[in-house]
Parts: C-alpha cells; structure tokens; sequence
C-alpha cells in the first residue's frame, strides 16, 4: 500500500539531492510531498509547496522578508510556517512519514516541524553534521532515527547517490511497517512510572504491586529525556494514569543539572486530569561531578557522595529547595484531576537513608513546607515515617492510586 511522504530541506542549495531523494522514494511506490525550507536564491527544482506558501502561512509571503539579511528571525518564520503545514497534512492524512535532508541547520529544522508529529509516525533526519552536541538537541524526547551521511551533499558522485539511496530505503521501510498512527493503544489500564539507579527497589515494588492489581505497568528512566518523552505520551493520550517517582528533572532544569527535563515536566498529566501519585525521589539531590556545567557552584557543598569517577552526588540548600517548590506547587494546583504527593520522612531515595552523608530530614522539610504554601485543596500531601525505598512506602503509594484510579472511573 503507497504511503505519503514529507520530505524537507532547501530547494536553492540541495535541489538535485532533495530531487534524487523524492524520485527514489517514489520508485518504491511512495508518493512523497516536497517542502522547500529555502530562504536564499530560487529553487533548483519543483517542490510541491513552495518557501513562498511556507512564509506565507505566518504572513511573511514579501520581497522584503525574502531580501532580510536576518537569518535567524527567517528560519522562526519558516519554522513556525512549516510547523502548522504539516499539522495540516497531518488532520488531511496526508503525513505516514517524514524525512529532513542537509546540513546541521536542515537537521535542527527538520527536527523542530517533526516535532509535531506523534508518536509512531516515522521520522528521519539525514545530515552531514551529525555531532553529538547537536543531536541531543534534534533528538529532544521524540521517536526519530538520525542517519549519518559521511560526506557533504555537493553534487551527485556515487557515494552521495547511494547514501540518498539508503536514506530512501530506510524512511520507505519505516512506512511500509508502521501501523495507522492513530491505531496505536496501550492495553488498558496502562500507567506511567518513572525510576533512576538512586531508587530501584521503590520502582520495583511499585510495578509488581501494580501488576498484581492488574495494571499494565511502563516504566521510564528518569535521566532527563525519556520522562520528557512519557509526558508526550501522556499528551497525545497515551496512560491511564502515572506514579511519578523521581519528579526530578523540573528542578534540574531550574538549576542546569544533568537530568534537566524542561519547565513543562508535570503538564501534561495535569493537563490531562488523570489521577497522579507523585513522589520526590532525588528532588532533594543533585549531580556534582566532573560532567555537570555549573559545577564550581555545587562542588564545595559540605554534604558529597562520590559515586564513581564521573558522578558525585550533593544537596540542593535551602533556598534552591524553597524556590524549587513554588513551580511544583504552580503545576500541581492546575492538575484538572486526583493527585497526592507521598514524602517519605526517612530520605527520598537509596542515597540518602538514615546515617548516610546525603540524609537531612530538616532539609527535606524545607521543601515540603514551601510546597504547602499556596497549595490546592485537591492536591494532598501524605507523610510517612519510612524511607522512599521501603516497602510500606510503595505499597501506600500503590494502594492510593488503586483507589483514585478506581473513583475516577465512577
């Protein structure tokens, strides 16, 4: 069955490229639709939607924008432009995938349009840049396969022609296997989970009381993107609810950590309304090793667990805590359904247990009053006189959600 194709990049400098890619998708059977994301000279082949209607869409469609020597406001209008494009493809069913072809800039492009696709539609980023500084930033939390071509896109000679070749090949196969998008479900009831390496017993109890409920359980390593990539699952409708463990990545993005999960962490389950247990596993530590930029900032702290050469593991004081909890308070109180906050009141995860360095109850406590201040009747707060890695603990949070679950389906 012939399936749609976008195809990205820039018709002025890449057209014979961007051509060969179109004409090898569409000998595989594949109709493809061509957009031009260039914003120099004229195109040096067809596309099927032009820079022009691209710039148009955010009324920009000028000789003066095209004349504007401002490269960085042009490619936010083309950006913007080609975002709603493809969204428009996307309602018509017209998109069954989605391919970005070029250099680093293309690449980045590229992955800011396909951005607005959901989950299982395949995509794919084809660039000679391919440096790991920069593909963290194309790869964000989305499903997208990065190809590296070895050589710069000049030209037709036999290496480039058969790296477009494969290229082709490996966005036609994706196609080819993919099922209807939208015909993607999770088993119901499905709920979201988030651990880390500092709480794995906690993670554990949680998914083998869940199951034995009944639950289908997904967990998610909270590092920092694939949590980010479970709260797009849970806006685009996947999850029946989630137990949030290690809620870590907002204050690691305040604060330039290694696990930053960006300042919409929390939304979208609260966008969402579904019921929502949430915990504060590491939201009270962070890293402190030789990896983390700001570094000098957190490295004198008196309060330091050495993990291994490369990790080291401090306090958040008091004032960062304080701070910190004003944005989980703010997103908690827009939750539009159920949610409890458990605090464990014997250390929020495996490092900072009574009688290890990292342990500082009157600490944590800073954080729990600032949450309180301000906040929603419908959030609730449940105290417990136990670690976060202890049985009773996962067993509580377990049986909270059961019981909110339940009542939300009332």
């Amino acid at each position: 069955m012939a399936k749609t194709i976008v195809v990205l990049g820039t018709l002025d400098t890449k057209g014979e490229q961007l051509q060969l890619l179109k004409d090898k998708i569409s000998a595989r059977g594949h109709r493809s639709i061509l957009i031009d994301m260039g914003m120099g000279g004229e195109p040096k082949v067809k596309p099927d939607i032009t820079a022009r209607e691209i710039a148009g869409i955010m009324g920009n469609d000028t000789e003066e924008f095209r004349a504007s020597r401002d490269r960085f406001a042009k490619a936010e209008v083309m950006v913007a432009g080609a975002q709603k494009k493809i969204v428009e493809l996307l309602n018509k069913g017209e998109v069954d995938g989605a391919v970005a072809l070029g250099g680093a800039s293309m690449a980045l492009t590229g992955a800011k349009i396909m951005g607005q696709l959901p989950f299982g539609i395949p995509k794919v980023i084809a660039t000679s840049a391919a440096m790991p500084a920069y593909v963290s930033e194309w790869f964000d939390a989305m499903d997208v396969v990065v190809v590296q071509v070895i050589m710069e896109f000049t030209g037709l000679n036999d290496l480039l022609t058969n790296a477009i070749a494969q290229v082709a090949g490996v966005i036609s196969g994706m196609v080819e296997e993919s099922k209807p998008h939208a015909s993607l479900a999770l088993p119901y009831p499905s709920v979201a989970i988030t651990e880390i390496g500092f709480c794995p017993k906690c993670a554990q109890q949680v998914e083998n009381l869940l199951e034995a409920k009944g639950y289908h359980v997904f967990p998610f390593h909270a590092q920092g993107i694939s949590e980010r990539a479970m709260d797009r699952l849970i806006s685009q409708g996947f999850f029946d609810g989630v137990i949030d463990i290690v809620p870590a990545g907002l204050i690691e993005e305040i604060y330039q950590g290694n696990r930053p999960a960006g300042m919409a962490r929390l939304d979208a389950a609260a966008e969402r309304g579904i019921p929502q247990i949430i915990a504060p596993s590491t939201v009270n530590l962070t890293g402190c090793g030789v990896t983390r930029k700001n570094r000098e900032k957190y490295a004198s702290r008196p309060r330091i667990m050495k993990m291994d050469e490369l990790r080291s593991m401090t306090r958040f004081n008091a004032e960062e805590l304080t701070y910190a909890a004003t944005f989980y308070r703010d997103k908690l109180n827009k939750a539009k359904g159920r949610v409890k906050f458990f605090v464990p009141l014997k250390g929020w995860s495996a490092i900072d247990r009574e009688g290890m360095v990292l342990y500082d109850p009157d600490g944590d406590r800073v954080f729990v009053d600032a949450l309180r201040k301000g906040l929603d009747s419908k959030v609730e707060i449940v105290e417990l006189p136990c670690n976060l890695e202890d049985l009773e603990f996962a067993q509580a949070m377990v049986e909270s959600f059961d019981g909110i679950f339940k009542e939300s389906q009332k």
